[in-house]
């Protein structure tokens, strides 16, 4: 069981714990990060979804997830990528956008950062694999259809602050 805390429009925790999945009342939020990993390259590393996954089964995305209860925004991007590729990020991220959503507002970090395939250690459950890819690749994979659609507007976000060569 995975409890996270609810929070206003605005993102101030209303202080009300709830039970992760259950449907929220009008006006509650829950808080979400999406982490955008981006190497010295200027590779992106993006995940590839579970095939049982119910939402954008093998389709690519950033690593991201809710932030529990009792964890702030930053803590709970980190513990995500930990739990996800097995990595324990060392440099700082910058949130580049926060996004309100239907039930949910989105912190979305950037992160630059060198991290080698070989030492991720994929979550067996939600991650079946794991790759760097060039802008080039990314716009190709849109153009393909696969990347799942909320990581849509965190790339666009991304190329509007990041100089591509």
């Amino acid at each position: 069981m995975e409890y996270i805390d609810l929070y206003d429009v605005n993102k101030n925790k209303i202080n009300k714990i709830h039970f992760r999945g259950k449907k929220q009342n009008l006006g509650e939020y829950a808080l979400a990060v999406n982490i955008w990993i981006i190497n010295d390259r200027k590779e992106i590393l993006l995940t590839q979804r579970h095939p049982e996954e119910k939402n954008w089964p093998l389709k690519w995305e950033c690593t991201g997830g809710l932030v529990i209860a009792g964890e702030d925004s930053y803590n709970g991007a980190l513990r995500e990528v930990e739990e996800e590729i097995g990595i324990k990020l060392k440099t700082k991220g910058e949130i580049i956008d926060t996004v309100v959503l239907k039930d949910y507002i989105k912190d979305i970090y950037l992160f630059r950062e060198n991290i080698e395939i070989i030492e991720t250690i994929l979550e067996k459950n939600s991650v079946i694999n794991i790759k760097w890819v060039t802008v080039y690749e990314l716009n190709q994979m849109i153009k393909n259809e696969e990347i799942t659609e909320p990581n849509l507007y965190d790339i666009k976000k991304i190329k509007e602050i990041m100089v591509w060569e």
